[in-house]
């Protein structure tokens, strides 16, 4: 059941993140960014962004739960992570794909990208 509501929270922040990106285009474009300054600013905005909205989506779970206090701060804190997981492994799964990788040249691969999305 925790999976299915990780795998339904990061469908969510994911098509939540597809606006954001739109809004961060329409900022950089205001913003007259171009080159390195828009792609920065691109990156760092659909991040806050995904953050914000994976923060809401938990927010809302730790409601429905009716938790207070320090066990909501804990579980919003270890749900945000875990989207945040889930997000990255379903890239990295795609890369892979974009990179014909197979077997454990892909198990590797899916497990660095992982590790260093997730810092």
């Amino acid at each position: 059941m925790r999976k299915l509501m990780v795998i339904f929270l990061a469908c969510f922040v994911t098509t939540g993140a597809y606006a954001a990106s739109a809004a961060c285009e329409t900022k950089a474009t205001e913003q007259k960014l171009a080159g390195a300054a828009k792609t920065s600013f691109l990156k760092k905005c659909d991040r806050e962004a995904q953050d914000a909205s994976a923060q809401k989506a938990c927010d809302a779970q730790a409601t429905d739960k009716k938790l207070t206090g320090a066990a909501k701060s804990s579980f919003i804190k270890k749900c945000v992570k875990d989207l945040k997981v889930a997000d990255a492994q379903k890239s990295c799964d795609l890369q892979a794909g974009e990179k014909k990788l197979a077997g454990a040249a892909k198990t590797s691969y899916t497990k660095k990208c992982v590790a260093d999305a997730s810092k």
